[in-house]
């Protein structure tokens, strides 16, 4: 069983040296700009989440994918940046968590930050958010 293995990575090293010369020649492609945006409530009795991507141009699930996109571009995807879109909120407190994984420009994003409302979060990070 041991041989097998061992036949086939060599099997695959002896045809990667096939590849056309060019290969190596071509651009890199352009980092990834790829987030995975979640909100949840209070102990995690509700979550919603949706896909995010910024290049080549705004798209996945998000329904304002230009206007987020534009958001995390002006932060320059520190999410503790983001644009703020302030607005009267009541004290109500029924905590929501927003989260943010994935990659911008090829750098690693890991962000979550808990707020006493879904208004509080709204107007802190405006319409990265609004799904």
């Amino acid at each position: 069983m041991r041989s097998f293995p061992l036949a086939a990575a060599a099997a695959l090293v002896a045809l990667g040296g096939l590849a056309p010369a060019h290969a190596a020649d071509t651009a890199a492609p352009a980092p990834e700009r790829v987030l995975f945006l979640t909100v949840s409530g209070a102990e995690n009795t509700w979550i919603r989440g949706v896909l995010l991507r910024c290049v080549p141009e705004p798209g996945g699930a998000h329904p304002q994918a230009a206007r987020a996109c534009e958001a995390v571009a002006s932060a320059g995807g520190d999410f503790d940046g983001l644009p703020d879109d302030p607005h009267a909120c009541t004290k109500e407190f029924d905590p929501v968590t927003a989260t943010a994984t994935g990659s911008y420009k090829g750098k690693a994003v890991k962000w979550h930050k808990t707020y006493p409302n879904a208004c509080a979060l709204d107007a802190d990070t405006g319409h990265v958010f609004r799904f």
